[in-house]
């Protein structure tokens, strides 16, 4: 199996939003973003999979050494493998910084308050919105910042989607202060208890993951909108997932909602048109 096969079948399964939205793209810039989704998934499996402490920090601390051998011209896995031809638009302090997001949630299950939160978010999602920026072509920095937003927005949504799996893994990406101000417990969340109370809290979340998303449309330069389309695309379906979570009156402490294949690929291409 090669590299960009490897990254294909971690990241890029037929029927998945990322599918849809980078099918149409150039096959050197599919390949490109195929591989950096892969490295997400990759990292997002040491918080998520391992349940010792002391492995997922040695398996952080492999990644770590992998990106300096990354950039010194000599990388061991299947993914950096992939990402090595792409370097030349990949900073490597960026990359450090997702890093220092996945050590971060690592190191803790709860957040204080929303600042704490919103750190997290931006090494993760907001850095992770920039490289993808970068891989598809960016020709004017206020696209970076749109794309910070983008990821912002997605990294929201991935939080309200997965809220139960979440906690069945012990872990709240709400903020304790967010949840006493709507007064939901993190029990209630714990024990799967809906109620009017959370669904206030999750219509706060969606209207933050909204307002972002329409701050990053409204910051992306007319002239980079072309290159942008497939993030733009997968933002427009898992903005309508979103929508569909909130017409169940958000029920996804038990149960997963999701888009049919053919709905992606519809708003896929409809995003892809609409920015052509």
């Amino acid at each position: 199996m090669t590299p960009d096969q490897y990254c294909q079948d971690k990241a890029a399964k037929a029927g998945s939003s990322f599918h849809y939205s980078s099918l149409l793209l150039p096959a050197e810039r599919r390949r490109a973003l195929t591989a950096l989704h892969a490295w997400r998934i990759e990292l997002d499996a040491i918080v998520h999979e391992d349940h010792d402490a002391g492995v997922a920090l040695q398996r952080l601390d492999w990644w770590r050494a992998e990106l300096r051998r990354l950039f010194e011209g000599s990388p061991n896995h299947p993914v950096s493998l992939a990402l090595q031809p792409y370097l030349a638009s990949l900073p490597q302090a960026e990359m450090t910084q997702v890093l220092d997001g996945t050590e971060m949630d690592l190191a803790q299950s709860r957040y204080f308050d929303e600042a704490a939160l919103g750190r997290y978010c931006r090494l993760v999602g907001g850095t992770l919105g920039k490289l993808a920026a970068r891989l598809l072509g960016v020709s004017d920095p206020r696209t970076l910042e749109s794309a910070e937003k983008l990821g912002l927005s997605l990294m929201r949504i991935r939080i309200v989607r997965e809220v139960g799996h979440d906690a069945r893994q012990s872990r709240i990406y709400i903020p304790v202060d967010t949840l006493q101000r709507f007064e939901v417990t993190a029990a209630d969340i714990m024990q799967s208890r809906h109620s009017p109370q959370f669904v206030a809290m999750m219509q706060d979340q969606a209207a933050q993951a909204r307002a972002l998303y329409q701050e990053a449309l409204a910051l992306l330069p007319r002239a980079d909108r072309r290159a942008q389309r497939a993030m733009l695309a997968l933002a427009a379906i898992q903005h309508a997932l979103l929508d569909e979570i909130e017409a169940s009156q958000f029920q996804v402490l038990n149960q997963r909602i999701g888009l049919t294949p053919l709905r992606k690929l519809w708003l896929a291409w409809k995003t892809w048109l609409r920015n052509g």
